[in-house]
């Protein structure tokens, strides 16, 4: 499989795409108006303790306060729940390419499990209001939710992810020989602080051990810098941030199955240099300055990929095609035949447009970054092994996704139901806003049914506008309906009011809106 990783860079906003074989299969955004939090490190102040949830809100300094889960909440002997973690974060999440760390990847052994591990030890034992507390973002802010947080803190670096409230080591699952792994486990057994944990990340994998050691010291005195930082600093305050999107897609994307990594900008390129020169010196030479005159995602396909993760519909080279629709609580995806009637049979025309359907669905989702829950409507079949079918595709095209997924299996109408880890907005919520016409409804009001709203209008105001001249100002397609198809009901209203009613077109007024008014006698 060949893979290149594009970066688009300017004083506004850097743009990262991963290109799998002609095909992007992930984008990150990041705007210098709007930096993304994940993975910085924060002293906050508890504001409140939550007993029925089991969670604190804590001030970390931002417009919301962020949420603490009692399983997030570091102890010094957590006896069960930190083996629970330490299984989870070492060898159930291995790594996420995205800059995910190991904080966050504990999350994946469940959090009702954990949960019910903490139960012996209630947040309101171990946390208090005011008092301090040094946390990591685990989640991005989304929607009207705030940051997630955890006092797990990890400090990824190129090769290991350094754990200092863990005493483990763990090897990413995505390495999968076995002598390889052993090798690994056994040099940061012998080089790792006492009390400390490491996950050994894919990229690792052939590293030398004074590699490693050179990691491993350089992570550990970043960790004793944020202490003595920690020390000094007064709640709510920023302790330390993690890398910007280009330094963080070097450090978690560019690996040794990405050929090239190549970048427009000549600032991010100088940058990139000192950051491989430094950690990566091996792949310092796949790094390449785009000098082309067309922008660089034009030349890739990039842009024309990114429109398309903006539109609802999708059509597949079938003729078939897919709706996804986004809510704050689910998304909701939709398959279709469209224009392809099959060759033989219907059952078997359904279960090739499924099939072509789980393909597109499974990059979708990877590209756009939906997460939380998800429905998936395809289209229903006949036979069982059918449905098997569709089923175990989806699994398998979900397979490359870093971002854990639960898919269960297809129901007799149809629907998989299925999540998929969110841990920030997706590519649609950075890149639109609501509309400012329809506010987000995704639809207007006909204009015949304004006008009958109007005409209702004049109804209730009867009394007040009986014998009166009528002023009525609305948007011009809706004063054009009254000009023509609706003009005979205008005009039952004016006799039945004695009135002489006026309608005038206003271009600034929305669809929906009008205004009724008393002209005045001169």
């Amino acid at each position: 499989m060949s893979a290149e990783l594009i970066i688009n860079s300017n004083a506004f906003e850097t743009r990262v795409a991963l290109v799998e074989n002609s095909q992007v299969a992930e984008l990150y955004i990041e705007r210098s108006s709007d930096r993304g939090i994940s993975g910085n490190i924060y002293k906050g102040r508890v504001v409140r303790v939550l007993p029925g949830m089991q969670a604190a809100f804590v001030d970390i300094g931002l417009d919301k306060a962020a949420f603490l889960y009692v399983s997030d909440v570091y102890q010094q002997e957590m006896g069960e729940v930190e083996q629970l973690f330490l299984r989870s974060s070492a060898e159930d999440s291995g790594e996420n390419g995205d800059g995910e760390t190991a904080g966050q990847a504990g999350e994946e052994l469940g959090e009702g499990e954990l949960q019910r591990a903490c139960s012996d030890t209630p947040i309101e034992d171990l946390l208090r209001e005011g008092q301090e507390i040094l946390v990591q973002v685990a989640k991005e802010p989304i929607g009207s939710k705030g940051a997630r947080i955890t006092s797990h803190i990890s400090l990824p670096g190129r090769n290991l992810v350094f754990m200092p409230t863990m005493d483990r080591v763990g090897v990413s699952r995505r390495i999968e020989d076995e002598e390889e792994r052993k090798r690994l486990r056994d040099i940061m057994a012998e080089i790792k602080p006492p009390h400390r944990g490491y996950i050994v990340r894919t990229a690792a994998e052939g590293a030398e051990v004074e590699k490693l050691r050179s990691e491993s010291d350089f992570v550990a005195r970043l960790w004793e810098d944020v202490q003595r930082r920690s020390e000094r600093a007064a709640a709510p305050c920023l302790i330390y941030q993690e890398l910007d999107i280009t330094l963080r897609a070097v450090r978690d994307l560019f690996t040794k199955e990405v050929d090239k990594l190549v970048v427009d900008s000549v600032a991010e390129y100088r940058k990139i240099h000192s950051f491989t020169e430094a950690f990566m010196p091996s792949l310092g030479s796949e790094v390449e300055l785009y000098e082309g005159d067309e922008p660089i995602f034009d030349a890739y396909g990039i842009e024309m990929e990114i429109q398309r993760a903006l539109s609802k519909k999708i059509w597949l080279k079938s003729g078939g095609y897919i709706v996804i629709e986004s809510t704050e609580a689910l998304t909701a995806i939709d398959v279709n035949t469209g224009r392809y009637v099959g060759k033989r049979n219907l059952e078997e025309t359904i279960l090739k447009t499924n099939l072509e359907a789980v393909k597109e669905i499974a990059y979708q989702l990877r590209l756009r970054n939906l997460g939380g829950i998800i429905i998936i409507d395809f289209i229903d079949m006949e036979k069982e092994a059918n449905r098997e079918k569709v089923w175990n595709a989806l699994r398998a095209a979900t397979y490359k996704d870093k971002s854990k997924s639960n898919i269960l299996r297809m129901s007799e109408l149809g629907l998989i139901e299925m999540t998929r880890k969110r841990t920030k907005e997706s590519i649609g919520h950075i890149l639109c806003e609501p509309c400012f016409y329809c506010d987000g409804e995704g639809h207007l009001k006909s204009k015949q049914t304004v006008c009958y709203e109007i005409l209702r209008e004049l109804e209730r105001e009867r009394q007040d506008l009986y014998g009166g001249n009528v002023l009525i100002l609305t948007h011009p397609e809706v004063a054009a309906m009254f000009c023509d198809e609706e003009r005979a009901a205008l005009e039952r209203v004016e006799e039945k009011m004695h009135a002489l009613i006026t309608v005038k077109s206003d271009a600034r007024l929305h669809l929906e809106n009008y205004d009724i008014s008393i002209l005045e006698a001169e």
